[in-house]
C-alpha cells in the first residue's frame, strides 16, 4: 500500500464542510439560547473555511502564479477576522441583553412586536 493511495480527495473535504454547515444551520434554527446560535454561526463559518482551503489546495494549486497559490487561504483568513468581529459584537450584545432582560432565550426577545 502506497502513501499516495491514502490521500484525501476534494469530495471528502466538501462532504465534511457540508456536514459541518448543515449542523450549524440546524443549530441556528433549532436552538433557543442565543449563545448556542452564535456558536452555530461560527460552525458554519468554519465549514466555509474548510471549503476555501480545500478548493485552494485541489483546484488553484495547478497554476504557477504566486497570486493564485494563497487565494483560498487569504479568503479563509478574512472569514476568520469576520468571525472574530462577530463574536466580539455578538457577545457584547448578549451581555447587554442579559443585563436588561435576565435571559438569553430568543423566544423572549419581543421588543419589536406591536
Amino acid at each position: 500500500m502506497n502513501l499516495s493511495d491514502l490521500s484525501v480527495g476534494l469530495s471528502t473535504y466538501l462532504l465534511v464542510g457540508a456536514m459541518l454547515f448543515s449542523l450549524g444551520l440546524y443549530g441556528v434554527f433549532a436552538k433557543r439560547n442565543i449563545i448556542a446560535i452564535l456558536m452555530s454561526i461560527e460552525l458554519m463559518l468554519n465549514a466555509v473555511n474548510i471549503n476555501f482551503v480545500a478548493f485552494n489546495r485541489f483546484i488553484w494549486n495547478q497554476k504557477i502564479d504566486v497570486h493564485y497559490l494563497l487565494t483560498g487561504h487569504v479568503a479563509a483568513l478574512f472569514v476568520i477576522v469576520v468571525a472574530a468581529a462577530e463574536v466580539a459584537v455578538g457577545l457584547a450584545l448578549v451581555i447587554t441583553i442579559y443585563r436588561n432582560r435576565q435571559t438569553t432565550n430568543v423566544d423572549e426577545f419581543n421588543w419589536l412586536k406591536w
